[in-house]
């Protein structure tokens, strides 16, 4: 069964990019031209061939540690997806709890076509649990492989959401540590955020809990009341999980090294990364015969 996912944005973008390099070899009248693209082709190829097969490796060579035991460092944890506690976070097109989403946003124009229009992605934390311990896991920078996909159209209006939710199973590979105090790689100011944008959705008790004299809106005083409460719920949220003597943390990596969140296995993404391998290796293949063929009739 084909499985729609995302996002995983080099192996999205690099085929695009070696299309349009094909096309461009084809359009120019020049030899160099020519052949100038044909060395990107290769040059892509190769890189997107090793990228993907050293990403296929360190998902098959990674052992899967508990957190209650997990070294610090590059580590792999399956679990469970959980909440934080407090508010949860909520889908924007339905309302319903999620841990985290994508959301693309086309409009149908007049030609009947569909143009994007807007994507937005949430960056809010999520909890993994494997039986042995919970780890905050902070979704920012990360290769979202994610196969719940649901699409809602209104009118000229297409939106397509992808989300992970409670209880799914997940996979991360990152950066593992264990700290004492809140971390800043957990954005507080985003948290808070989102939180305002959910009270608004909810005017009726909104203006029960902040419109201090009655008149039926929010003055800035007032907002300002409700921005200082919202930061206080975040605060306590993240104390919840943070202050703990072992507060655990996946994050992004340095070094540009992989971090993978998804709802897959480890065995299944392996193979996806395979045959993306595959297919780059076919590209670089591709380009260098024509690049021997170009040599064979005097072109090099």
């Amino acid at each position: 069964m084909l499985v729609r996912l995302r996002r995983d944005a080099a192996n999205i973008a690099l085929p695009a990019a070696q299309l349009a390099l094909v096309a461009a070899a084809v359009g120019v009248d020049t030899v160099w031209g020519t052949l100038a693209a044909v060395a990107m082709l290769m040059g892509t190829g190769l890189w997107g061939w090793l990228r993907s097969l050293r990403h296929a490796r360190l998902i098959l060579d990674t052992p899967t540690s508990r957190i209650a035991s997990a070294a610090q460092g590059y580590t792999e944890l399956r679990g469970r997806g959980r909440p934080l506690s407090g508010t949860p976070l909520l889908s924007p097109v339905n309302g319903l709890p999620v841990l985290w989403y994508r959301l693309v946003t086309h409009r149908k124009q007049a030609d009947g076509k569909w143009r994007l229009v807007d994507k937005h992605e949430s960056d809010a934390s999520f909890l993994l649990d494997d039986g042995s311990g919970q780890c905050a896991v902070d979704p920012e920078g990360a290769e979202m492989l994610v196969r719940r996909r649901d699409v809602f159209a209104r009118a000229d209006v297409r939106q397509t959401q992808w989300s992970l939710i409670a209880g799914d199973p997940i996979y991360v590979i990152g950066d593992f540590a264990t700290l004492g105090s809140i971390a800043p790689e957990l954005d507080a100011a985003a948290q808070v955020r989102e939180l305002l944008a959910q009270w608004k959705a909810d005017r009726r008790e909104l203006l029960a809990r902040f419109d201090l004299d009655g008149n039926g809106e929010i003055d800035i005083r007032e907002w300002e009341l409700a921005r200082a409460q919202a930061k206080r719920e975040v605060r306590r949220q993240r104390h919840e999980v943070l202050s703990a003597p072992e507060a655990h943390v996946m994050r992004r990596p340095a070094l540009r090294r992989l971090y993978l969140i998804s709802d897959l296995d480890p065995a299944r993404l392996a193979g996806r990364y395979r045959l993306w391998a595959g297919f780059h290796l076919a590209v670089f293949l591709g380009s260098a015969g024509a690049a021997a063929w170009f040599g064979q009739i005097g072109l090099l």
